[in-house]
């Protein structure tokens, strides 16, 4: 038999080391925790991001502008109340307006008989130099006149119909000037004087010309230059959005109103929140009598009436104090908005304690703290998130409301409310100051409903099921 020695010499150069391939099937999709996953979702939603960002340049806005713009939010300038916005406006100064009356002995203060047939006043002129701290006319009393009524109008008057804004009816046939200082601007009037007899009126009338120059007193003046005398020409201090009533900075008190609407409607929802949730979560995985009790009081604070409970607050705990006024509105939104949010949150414990994690927690002995740390609170927390969202622009108009009704901060203090209660008194003659305030309301309340959408879709786990 015939054996074959089939061996064959191998050389270790012939060896190389196994390569170990990783090119096999994977997920490409990194795994992302819930909130991940929602923050995701959040950015894609464009009106929900924009309002994000408005709600935090309101915040900024609020708190940190007063740092840059750097005025007095109480600090009242009498010589420039209701002022549109200005920059660098240039202005003259006079030593102090004008006072005096001036009356014409030669001429009886009534007339003795009727003048049917009365003429109309001569050489109306301008007294001094026209600001818009006050502006004097002057002109010679007609024969037979009881009184002058004195007009202005943005135009030329072209008869008795449009002669504009009627400003005064003088008594006396022998006085001889006026002086305007009606809400002035710096812009041309036409001011027009008509003689009055017993029971006539003039047929004819004299209109004037004035051209109206911003004036500011010498004794304010002096305040920022010691150098100033009467008749020099100084530029006036800026105001981006216009002066109030009292000629205070808007910009500045809605910088500071802000601060106190912004606080009441971030930090209210938050308190009525906090205790609605607890609560509510208490009734719910507790149950029992507890969940009984903790209901009933929720439905008795609930069928009580806000402005009533509001009154009573105010009076017990503000008494006219500003600062006391913001604490009783904290006390009386948190005393009666909580039971909104802690049913929410008992019916979303009531579903989560039945669900089989719930369940299998605690067969392995789960210790009630961590159950509901671990458990409940995580999964019931997107519904508080978007249920403060919503509750904060609520809280802003409610606060709004009661300042507008005179039950929140007192002057010289400010909220966007009480800035839009002051505004509506001179609506019609200076807009700026209720359009300003009411803009900021709606926008910021507007920014507060849009982020509640983007974030109830975003945490809705129906949305991402759909994807």
């Amino acid at each position: 038999m015939e054996i074959r020695n089939n061996h064959t010499d191998f050389n270790i150069n012939e060896f190389e080391p196994a390569v170990r391939r990783t090119s096999v099937q994977r997920l490409t999709r990194p795994s992302l925790s819930y909130w991940g996953d929602a923050w995701i979702r959040l950015k894609k939603n464009t009106a929900a991001m924009l309002s994000l960002f408005t709600i935090i340049a309101m915040i900024l806005f609020s708190a940190i502008g007063p740092m840059i713009w750097n005025v007095d939010p109480t600090l009242q300038n009498l010589g420039r109340i209701s002022e549109d916005s200005s920059f660098g406006k240039k202005a003259v100064v006079i030593k102090e307006k004008p006072s005096r009356t001036i009356v014409d002995t030669k001429f009886p203060v009534a007339p003795e008989k009727d003048n049917p047939q009365i003429k109309s006043p001569k050489l109306v002129e301008i007294v001094g130099v026209p600001t818009t701290l006050a502006v004097e006319i002057k002109w010679q009393p007609v024969e037979g006149a009881k009184s002058y009524e004195i007009f202005r109008s943005d135009e030329p008057p072209e008869g008795f119909g449009s002669m504009g804004l009627p400003l005064k009816d003088i008594l006396g046939g022998n006085r001889t000037n006026f002086i305007d200082e009606l809400k002035l601007k710096d812009t041309t009037y036409y001011y027009t004087v008509v003689a009055h007899s017993l029971t006539t009126r003039s047929e004819e009338f004299q209109t004037v010309k004035v051209d109206v120059r911003s004036g500011v007193l010498l004794v304010d003046a002096l305040k920022e230059n010691a150098n100033l005398k009467e008749g020099d020409e100084i530029t006036l201090s800026t105001h981006p959005l216009g002066t109030d009533y009292l000629g205070r900075d808007s910009l500045a008190r809605l910088m500071y109103g802000g601060r106190v609407s912004l606080f009441i409607g971030i930090v209210a929802p938050l308190l009525f929140i906090l205790l609605g949730t607890i609560l509510g979560g208490i009734a719910g995985y507790i149950g029992g009598k507890v969940d009984i009790y903790i209901m009933r009081v929720s439905d008795i604070i609930s069928s009580l009436p806000f402005l009533l409970v509001m009154i009573i607050m105010y009076v017990v705990f503000a008494g006219g104090d500003s600062q006391k006024s913001i604490f009783a509105i904290l006390i009386a939104m948190v005393t009666l908005f909580w039971p909104g949010t802690a049913r929410l949150v008992r019916g979303q414990v009531l579903q989560i304690r039945e669900e089989g994690y719930v369940q299998a927690a605690k067969l392995l002995g789960v210790n009630t703290s961590y159950l509901i740390m671990r458990h409940m609170v995580p999964n019931t927390m997107g519904v508080i998130l978007v249920t403060l969202t919503f509750a904060v622009p609520t809280s802003i108009f409610t606060e709004a409301f009661l300042s507008f009704v005179g039950m929140g901060v007192k002057p010289p203090n400010a909220s966007w409310g009480s800035l839009c209660e002051e505004g509506v008194k001179s609506m019609l003659t200076s807009p700026h100051e209720l359009f300003w305030p009411a803009l900021f309301i709606s926008i910021t309340t507007l920014s507060f409903n849009l982020l509640g959408d983007g974030l109830r879709d975003a945490l809705d786990a129906r949305m991402r099921s759909r994807e």
